[in-house]
């Protein structure tokens, strides 16, 4: 038997059993088996009486008796009951799914061990789908009892616990010759750490929960540590082997923008991330940098200054952006900048005309223009640039790795790479998945902004909120009514809106209301905003179509429809497209009576803070990681042991060890760590291309 080894082969599966399982738990091979681990486990030794059940009982050990079986049928659904008494009391076994050979065999007034989950309902306490162990033939070992993931369709076909526990039993019988040691001796006597075969043996069958603990770390300080030395190998490689253009001159075009254009004072933050960025392009090696700010914390302006010293340079830059509207707002917004400069500024969309387009084409390649802001379109194989030497993505987890790595070969050596996101990635995430990228923080808002309130209110206050919002209007202020938008409900979200619509303007019925909706073509949508942003409009109704991009400084108030049907983030996005004034701002989550646990969660967080670090540590707890970082990466998160939210300080530890052995023995050629090398060859090279930025 080796690692590799098909299920098939190992004692009591079979080809028949072996196809289920892989089917329904995805197990193919040995290895998968023993990385199959128990979700909980059974204190054998612990037996309860009925008489000690409480309400918080979670799976336990009873002995007793059953004394009567029922078949009850209520309509067209069965169910098979039984009576189980011991010397305390008695209680209802009941199965909603059963066989008749389930019927037959339950042992009538014999002594047997149940194990199950209880249940309390109308002080009644019951079991459902119990495991049945009679007295004479209860395995009598001293260990906790594995409890392993299952369904029902391996249940009704026998692929029970018990069946479970007997594959794993022999798997484990054979570990000495499967598992070999992957951590060095010192860091194994640093660590306290049981080997790993000693491990993989107290994870299956623990000898207490002690020895559990220790297993279950070592296993999760190994998931993050080989996870962690994959990034430092390639930001360890990108550092001495990837070259770019050096720019060593901050010139004219920054100097006079910087000291004569600037329409504000840059924070702190903002210069202290501007000087990262430019210790980073003086070398003669690509930048790979992720820049994290929240909304409105002035990420452009830090791309824009970092655009003209590519300029100063003598090279290209470009910004890639997730959606026409952000592209476009980007544009707008660098090209007011820049007007009395006289710098060559284009926009390059899925909508550009075919005669705008072959300027673009012919300016880029014969190098007259300087700064190029786009979508997708920026990939096309027409866009060819005279010398590339930045290139901007914003919203970076919205672009596929194949998308972003053809901009990176619009040039023979590489552009310096600039990421930007609006969505604070919690500090675990980016410990974890971003660490082959240096990473800066604008972690202050411009001068002058304040916070915006965020209020909860219900159906019941719709008057009053209407009444706050006309008292805006009159202080000459425009408003944002947003509603939820569902891909699979496309044609219901829609009427939603246009019944909000309608009602909009018959509450608001002296003032011009514009419409903005992800059907609407791009023209369209430019009048509509444009018709807002002049302020002919005072109020914008629209679907999640502004959840970024949108910046009209006059509007204050934002009211959020059904802000239950929205996650965390995109909350905190679309309050980010108020507050972008001097004056005070506002947020209305307006809900229905009936809220869920998490859509109280989120609501009350919203209200409490307006710190995007914080929500997004929250959101994470509430929807995982995958979704945190995109429909493009959420499939790597497929850690089995560590948790990102709660093993925060295993991730922070691994990644302080890996820094320091690689900055002791960068190439893994020391002789005491030719185990992580080997190890890490065998089973993680390769494993998270997913990430790579250059």
């Amino acid at each position: 038997m080796t690692l590799d080894t098909s299920i098939e082969y190992i004692k009591g599966i079979g080809p028949e059993k072996a196809k289920l399982i892989k089917n329904v738990l995805g197990i193919a091979t040995v290895e998968d088996f023993l990385t199959f681990y128990p979700i909980r486990y059974l204190d054998k030794n612990k037996v309860y009486t009925i008489s000690q059940l409480q309400e918080n009982n979670l799976d336990i050990q009873l002995k007793g008796k059953i004394t009567h079986v029922q078949e009850i049928q209520t309509g067209k659904i069965k169910r098979l009951t039984a009576k189980f008494n011991d010397e305390t009391g008695a209680m209802d076994l009941v199965w909603f799914q059963y066989s008749k050979w389930l019927k037959e065999q339950l042992p009538i007034n014999r002594e047997i061990f149940i194990f199950g989950k209880v249940n309390l309902f109308n002080k009644q306490f019951s079991m459902a789908h119990p495991e049945i162990e009679i007295e004479e033939k209860k395995e009598s070992d001293n260990r906790l009892r594995p409890i392993y993931p299952s369904s029902e369709k391996l249940t009704k076909r026998g692929l029970n616990q018990k069946f479970f526990q007997t594959i794993l039993r022999n798997i484990c019988k054979e570990i000495p010759a499967l598992i070999e040691e992957n951590l060095p001796d010192y860091m194994m006597k640093s660590f306290k750490f049981l080997s790993r075969q000693k491990t993989y043996l107290n994870i299956h069958f623990p000898k207490n929960l002690d020895y559990f603990e220790t297993a279950n770390n070592r296993l999760k300080f190994e998931e993050s540590f080989f996870f962690q030395l994959g990034f430092g190998l390639k930001k360890l490689h990108h550092k001495t082997q990837s070259f770019g253009n050096p720019f060593p001159i901050v010139g004219d075009y920054f100097t006079s923008f910087y000291n004569d254009h600037l329409p504000f004072e840059l924070t702190n933050a903002q210069k202290r991330v501007l000087k990262e960025i430019r210790q980073d392009m003086k070398k003669p090696i690509q930048m790979n940098r992720l820049l994290q700010g929240d909304v409105g914390s002035g990420k452009t302006m830090v791309a824009l200054l970092t655009m003209l010293i590519a300029l100063d340079n003598g090279f290209q830059s470009c910004i890639m952006a997730p959606t026409e509207i952000l592209a476009q707002q980007h544009y707008n917004g660098i090209k007011d900048l820049l007007n009395e400069i006289g710098i060559n500024v284009r926009l390059l969309t899925g909508s550009t005309k075919a005669s705008a387009r072959k300027i673009i084409h012919e300016e880029l390649e014969n190098g007259s223009l300087s700064m190029l802001v786009g979508t997708h379109a920026l990939l096309e194989d027409k866009v060819k640039f005279k010398n590339l030497g930045l290139a901007i993505i914003d919203e970076q987890h919205r672009f596929g790795v194949a998308q972003r790595a053809k901009l990176w070969a619009k040039n023979k050596i590489p552009p310096h790479i600039l990421v930007m996101t609006a969505t604070p990635i919690p500090r675990t995430l980016a410990m974890s998945f971003y660490s082959d990228l240096d990473v800066s923080v604008i972690d202050e808002m411009p001068v002058g902004r304040k916070p915006i309130i965020t209020a909860h209110r219900r159906e019941k206050d719709r008057v009053f909120v209407y009444n706050f919002c006309r008292d805006e209007i009159r202080k000459g202020r425009q408003i944002y009514f947003v509603y939820p938008l569902i891909e699979e409900s496309e044609t219901l979200d829609y009427k939603n809106l246009m019944e909000g619509l309608e009602h909009v303007m018959q509450s608001f019925s002296d003032y011009n209301v514009a419409m903005l909706h992800g059907k609407m073509k791009p023209d369209e949508k430019d009048t509509a905003m444009n018709y807002f942003a002049s302020g002919q409009a005072q109020i914008m109704v629209a679907t999640t179509v502004i959840e970024v991009g949108v910046n009209v400084p006059n509007a204050s108030v934002m009211v959020i429809e059904s802000a239950e049907r929205f996650g965390l983030s995109q909350l905190h996005q679309l309050r980010g497209r108020v507050g972008r004034g001097a004056e005070q701002s506002y947020c209305i989550l307006m809900t229905s009576d009936k809220l869920s646990a998490e859509s109280r969660t989120r609501i009350k967080t919203m209200t409490e803070t307006n710190d995007g670090f914080k929500i997004s540590e929250v959101d994470m707890q509430l929807r995982g990681p995958g979704d945190i970082l995109g429909t493009q990466q959420s499939g790597v998160v497929d850690f089995k042991r560590l948790d990102l939210v709660k093993d925060a300080a295993i991730i922070k530890n691994t990644k302080n060890v890996v820094e320091k052995i690689l900055e002791a023995d960068p190439l893994l050629s020391r002789a005491e760590n030719q185990v992580i090398k080997n190890y890490y060859l065998k089973y993680y090279k390769g494993k998270n291309k997913w990430s790579k930025i250059s």
